[in-house]
């Protein structure tokens, strides 16, 4: 079990943060999936899953809980009771104080996810200008070495001779 935590322990840097498992083809990621199909076929199974829709998880989660916020709030208005709501006291100022208060804090909890969904979608973004900087900065050396070469002799398998 504490393998498996650290395996999927963040490593946090001053620049970045990144997961030894993460839902992309590392070496890793195929290392563990391969032990999984020999330890047990669902676990490497599981691991595929993880590596093919992993980074989809995230927003599938927001998804349910968002859904899941508005089926319960569209039965707390039809008059059924939530399990695990406070009773009503008795005292009116106080419930209604309590409500507010709820309210309050339920809208806050929003605020707080649509601010956390948009800062992974601006790292996201981070993430894939950074990799297309690098992909440009590659692909520029790679044109440079490639005309400082003599290009006059024969090619034989793609290589000049």
């Amino acid at each position: 079990m504490l393998v498996v935590a650290a395996i999927f322990k963040r490593n946090v840097t001053a620049m970045s943060s990144q997961a030894l498992i993460r839902p992309a083809w590392t070496p890793v990621t195929i290392a563990v999936m391969v032990g999984g199909f020999f330890i047990w076929w669902p676990v490497g199974l599981a691991m595929l899953a993880y590596i093919l829709w992993g980074e989809r998880l995230e927003g599938f989660k927001r998804d349910v809980n968002t859904t899941t916020d508005k089926f319960m709030f569209s039965m707390k208005r039809a008059g059924f009771k939530q399990p695990f709501a406070a009773e009503r006291t008795g005292n009116v100022a106080f419930d209604d104080w309590r409500d507010t208060e709820l309210r309050r804090l339920d809208e806050e909890r929003r605020r707080l996810n649509e601010a956390a969904a948009e800062f992974e979608a601006y790292a996201r973004e981070l993430r894939r200008a950074k990799d297309q900087e690098e992909f440009d900065r590659f692909m520029r050396d790679r044109r440079s070495r490639d005309t400082g070469r003599d290009n006059g002799g024969p090619i034989v398998d793609g290589h000049p001779a």
